[in-house]
């Protein structure tokens, strides 16, 4: 049911989803690989669609750790806000990650440790990538890291436009197949 509601979006919004199908398991847990969620305080996702990312970060997070998931596709969020609704520190904000910075602020996020996005850069305005972008690294602390995965390596010369430092992995057991970016600040 899942993948079908994802499917459909798909349908009438292909630039906003960018997949056909939700990430795999495999991506999810690469995705999530380099998390310490033992020190983590304030995780937040971009783009979490039906919540295969997210599945991964309540699985592994200490339950203090607050994350913040953005969605901006309405059927997706009100499938997120029913789904994670007994979670306790999981807030759903139904806009798109660009206005990351108000929420940061209205929930008292001093700085984030991780963002986990699962937005498709290669289909995005480039000045809508560029404020998603420019706010991620203003807001990730010192040493915090900014995760995304794209189907090709097309965009990266733009991720190091904010990133100095960015590690990439390939995950083969995904369709399509894709590579995981792992920028540090």
């Amino acid at each position: 049911m899942k993948s079908m509601t994802f499917f459909l979006q798909y349908l009438f919004y292909p630039r906003k989803i960018g997949a056909v199908l939700p990430s795999s398991d495999y991506l999810a847990e690469k995705m999530v690989n380099t998390v310490d969620f033992q020190s983590a305080k304030y995780i937040v996702e971009y783009g979490a669609g039906t919540g295969v990312f997210t599945d991964k970060i309540i699985k592994y997070r200490k339950p203090d750790t607050i994350v913040m998931l953005f969605e901006s596709n309405n059927v997706l969020y009100e499938m997120l806000k029913d789904k994670y609704k007994s979670e306790n520190n999981i807030i759903t904000i139904n806009d798109t990650a660009e206005n990351i910075d108000n929420y940061a602020k209205k929930y008292g996020f001093l700085y984030i440790d991780y963002v986990i996005s699962g937005l498709p850069f290669a289909s995005l305005p480039k000045i809508v990538s560029n404020v998603i972008l420019n706010k991620t690294r203003k807001l990730l602390k010192n040493g915090g890291t900014f995760i995304t995965f794209q189907y090709t390596l097309f965009k990266t010369s733009f991720f190091n436009q904010y990133f100095e430092q960015i590690e990439i992995k390939r995950e083969y057991r995904n369709v399509p197949p894709a590579f995981v970016l792992y920028c540090k600040k």
